[in-house]
């Protein structure tokens, strides 16, 4: 039953509205008796009960979840270890359908909410750590606290914990701001996601306003929608795909790969035409990489030329940083803002070819005919993500604007 729940989940994009928005109900009210229910009858309670997360022995101690989207709290934990010498450590909720990536501490959905054995072993230990940094607005600590964020921190820091918090997009961007941005924003049409992503941003949003603490982004054209935050960069290990790199232009085409994670969000609809021509045309090689594990991640990547990332948020992120890493020639749309703050913080320029829709084709068509520009674009690619996204400045950055503040400047 729980695997059937995970591939319900999986599926959810291609389901009609009504489960869809009976789904994200279920989800949205994950303290009612219903949702309670359902994970009782699917077996996600009985689960093995992890033990608490182990409390290092540093003097500054820090512990990054729930969420580890993409990996990333436990790649910002490691950066504090590595570059500043805390103590850090991770934990992550594994959700039925969802991708499990390494982390310290691993509870199942079910345990996370319903065991109250498992969250008051837990509360023990979080409340050993000096500092806690909360993903994406969800709790810690599951069903402790009726699942109400403001009312778990408020207990952390009257145990003296201090406390940030860290968004990682869909769960904070306006839609009704981005659709303003850039022409090709997903979040024009208001459709139901639109509306459903537009509901969660403004309950996220408001609630970030009330919690004490610093608040930070992954990606900088989040810090227009949460003012006052601080880019924290997302981080990716670089040798893993240093290690995928293959020399460019080594097949008789050149190879071009797209990775529609959410195509309406990304822009897969407008890149597909455009590439299957070129295709057709015997110009390129193109394929979209899905429904691969994560692991095969760095050879599917390592082996093309040219990536395409994002076209319509106007940002880049995880896909585009790993593709850097591995010396792949980058082309998306990312806003003017986003590069400039870019240069602002790190003084150095984005390598990622600046395409929209509109250009694709001639931009495509003017790459391939010149392999050593290419092969200059993937070297400074590589090397912007080994400077900008290997850890050091997003650990400076939570070291700087949090772990080193005064305590009376966490609580402002």
């Amino acid at each position: 039953m729980a695997g059937f729940i995970g591939k319900l989940i999986q599926r959810k994009d291609r389901m009609p509205a009504f489960l869809r928005n009976t789904i994200s109900y279920l989800v949205s009210n994950q303290d009612g008796v219903l949702f309670r229910t359902v994970l009782r009858l699917t077996g996600q309670n009985r689960r093995p009960i992890p033990v608490p997360t182990e409390v290092p022995e540093a003097k500054t101690r820090v512990l990054i979840g729930p969420a580890n989207y993409a990996g990333q709290g436990r790649q910002w934990a490691r950066s504090l270890e590595l570059f500043h010498g805390v103590g850090a450590k991770n934990l992550m909720v594994s959700v039925p359908g969802g991708i499990l990536f390494s982390a310290d501490t691993v509870v199942p959905f079910g345990v996370y909410h319903l065991s109250k054995e498992w969250q008051r072993a837990e509360l023990q230990s979080v409340a050993q750590f000096t500092h806690v940094l909360v993903e994406a607005e969800k709790p810690l600590l599951g069903g402790l606290f009726k699942n109400d964020l403001s009312r778990e921190s408020e207990a952390l820091r009257q145990r003296g914990v201090r406390l940030a918090y860290i968004t990682h997009g869909s769960d904070t961007r306006n839609p009704a701001q981005h659709s303003k941005l850039t022409p090709w924003s997903p979040f024009i049409d208001r459709t139901p996601e639109v509306e459903a992503l537009q509901r969660l941003s403004d309950k996220n949003r408001a609630l970030l306003r009330t919690l004490p603490g610093p608040k930070f982004v992954p990606t900088p054209e989040l810090l227009s929608d949460l003012p006052g935050a601080e880019w924290c960069p997302i981080v990716v290990e670089q040798e893993r795909w240093q290690r995928a790199s293959k020399p460019l232009f080594r097949h008789e085409l050149p190879r071009v790969v797209h990775i529609p994670s959410k195509g309406w969000i990304k822009g897969t609809d407008l890149v597909e035409p455009i590439m299957d021509e070129l295709h057709d045309k015997g110009l390129v090689e193109y394929s979209q990489v899905t429904g691969i594990p994560h692991s095969q991640m760095p050879n599917e990547i390592g082996n093309a030329d040219i990536v395409l990332e994002q076209f319509r948020l106007g940002i880049y992120a995880t896909t585009a940083i790993e593709a850097m890493a591995a010396g792949r020639v980058v082309i998306g749309h990312v806003m003017s803002s986003v590069r400039e703050h870019v240069r602002k913080v790190s003084g150095m320029e984005l390598p990622i070819v600046e395409a929209t829709p509109d250009t694709l084709r001639g931009v495509i068509i003017e790459l391939i005919a010149d392999p050593q520009k290419c092969r200059e674009i993937g070297e400074a690619g590589a090397r912007f993500a080994e400077l900008v996204h290997d850890g050091r400045l997003s650990a400076e950055v939570l070291t700087k604007h949090w772990i080193n503040l005064p305590d009376s400047a966490d609580r402002a």
